[in-house]
């Protein structure tokens, strides 16, 4: 275990991400004024509404993501001429599948979403979890990109407590996973 075989690893699954993320318009450089709201909305389970219909063509969801920016607390489509602010009930994008990618004692997770983002869980990409402090439940979330998060499923959540370890944080006893060396609590 080298620092050299984290950094091949890391340089190997980098390659994915930015394969992904390469296909995406150049949206931070885009500075339209605001044009309004529009009748978009994203749910808390991922599925995109336009006027209270859930938008069927995935195309076009995955193109909306990809013009999809996050400025003061507010998200927006933005184009080079056009802005619109629509409504995000958590967060944007919605994490469906992991790969555990392992190599010479270490590993790194690797997470997909709806909209064919591949991102690896990193210091420039963590994870982390919110507890909602009525209902105790937790929330996972993965930075993707630009400010972005993306909700993870349950069903990923579960498969990344199977991959929890316990870490001690000072008199307590603290749940995570490993990717990339970093330590992500989950509780």
């Amino acid at each position: 275990m080298t620092d050299d075989s984290l950094e091949r690893l890391y340089t190997d699954l980098r390659a994915l991400q930015d394969t992904s993320e390469n296909a995406l318009p150049p949206v931070g450089q885009w500075h339209p004024d605001l044009s309004g709201d529009i009748d978009i909305r994203i749910a808390r389970d991922g599925t995109w509404y336009h006027e209270g219909s859930p938008i069927k063509r995935l195309s076009l969801v995955k193109l909306f993501s990809s013009i999809l920016r996050k400025e003061d607390d507010q998200f927006y489509l933005v184009t080079p001429v056009e802005k619109w602010r629509i409504v995000v009930e958590d967060a944007p994008l919605h994490v469906i599948a992991l790969e555990v990618q392992r190599r010479e004692g270490h590993q790194a997770l690797l997470f997909s979403t709806a909209t064919d983002d591949r991102v690896v869980a990193s210091a420039a990409n963590p994870l982390h979890v919110t507890t909602d402090p009525q209902s105790g439940e937790p929330s996972p979330y993965l930075m993707v990109r630009d400010g972005l998060e993306a909700l993870l499923s349950r069903p990923v959540f579960y498969e990344l407590a199977d991959l929890a370890e316990t870490r001690s944080a000072g008199a307590s006893t603290v749940y995570g996973v490993v990717s990339m060396g970093e330590f992500f609590p989950l509780s």
